[in-house]
């Protein structure tokens, strides 16, 4: 198992497998980019298929979700996907993505053994869109979303988050689109997890400004603790059901203590939070020829030395040097 020292245990590992994206989101990096990894620095689709099959062989990972920067940019994605279904145990696997090219990729990827994708989507006003992505896109998305539900990777889960000033007035119709259309929505405060460095806790979207705003349309229906787990969303019930409304509250309301994830970036570093300041090097273990049982270790003293939280409730709390499209959502 890959247990740490407060007793929780990962069972969930997020896989990026590429650092880049097609969109520049406000939030995440600059209009420019960013200067990715080399080819070189990127684990293989060998080294990454080995490093779940031990995860999932040898450390008690039961789900495995694929991640980016946008991970429909990695070409042998689909490929990846069909030799982990293969694994025994199968773990159950989903990917997370900005929805363009899902219309292209979707049968492909429900084929290959894929069971879900998580598709973030802000606001439902194409101008928005534009300001937020810097990209005219949005009706790849929309289009990627319904092609995802058609193929059978349900249930679709939509990412949205709010912006002051730009779609914080749009959580009550993004939901009333999404119940119409059946997905589930799950609102995600911002996280300080941007390469501008320019997040402000003063004036960002909390959850309970988002509860407010949804209750001026609906009647919410708050799931007990038991329902939740280790998800991150806590869950409410939407006038009545069976359609369910989430919200991350990630600085606000920290899960820390039912944490289950251990992550795996793109140049195969094990990151044991998304907000750690350290990382833990399994490429090198790999090129070096280590054996399987000496990167199950490395893996466990990695995840032996996870701290209690996030640290984002400390005044003294220091972003990542990593953005999220480095880490892996």
């Amino acid at each position: 198992m890959l247990l740490d020292t407060y007793g929780r245990v990962a069972t969930d590992l997020r896989v990026s497998l590429t650092d880049r994206c097609n969109l520049r989101c406000t939030y995440c990096m600059p209009e420019e980019g960013l200067q990715w990894l080399g080819k070189s620095d990127l684990l293989s689709d060998d080294e990454i298929v080995r490093l779940i099959r031990i995860a999932v062989t040898q450390l008690g990972i039961t789900e495995v979700r694929f991640t980016g920067g946008e991970p429909l940019l990695r070409p042998g994605l689909v490929g990846i996907v069909e030799r982990c279904a293969a694994l025994e145990p199968r773990p159950k696997m989903s990917l997370t993505t900005n929805g363009i090219g899902l219309k292209r990729t979707a049968q492909a990827l429900k084929a290959a053994g894929l069971d879900r994708v998580n598709v973030s989507l802000d606001t439902l006003r194409p101008e928005v869109f534009k300001t937020l992505t810097r990209r005219d896109r949005h009706h790849d998305v929309i289009d990627g979303m319904a092609a995802a539900r058609e193929a059978g990777l349900t249930p679709v889960k939509v990412n949205a988050v709010l912006m002051p000033g730009l779609n914080d007035d749009e959580a009550p119709d993004l939901l009333a689109w999404a119940v119409e259309n059946e997905y589930e929505l799950r609102f995600i405060e911002q996280m300080p997890l941007d390469a501008q460095h320019g997040w402000k806790r003063d004036g960002m979207i909390t959850a309970g400004d988002i509860l407010q705003s949804l209750r001026t349309r609906f009647t919410l229906t708050e799931e007990g603790s038991e329902e939740r787990g280790s998800a991150p969303a806590e869950r409410w019930v939407v006038d009545g059901g069976p359609a369910t409304v989430g919200v991350i509250a990630s600085v606000t309301r920290p899960f820390c203590g039912a944490c289950d994830r251990t992550r795996l970036t793109a140049d195969g570093q094990v990151r044991t939070c998304l907000f750690a300041t350290e990382e833990s090097d399994l490429r090198s273990a790999l090129r070096s020829g280590a054996p399987d049982e000496e990167i199950a270790r490395l893996w466990k003293v990695a995840m032996w030395g996870k701290k209690a939280g996030s640290g984002l409730d400390d005044p003294s709390f220091l972003q990542p040097d990593r953005p999220m499209s480095a880490i892996g959502g």
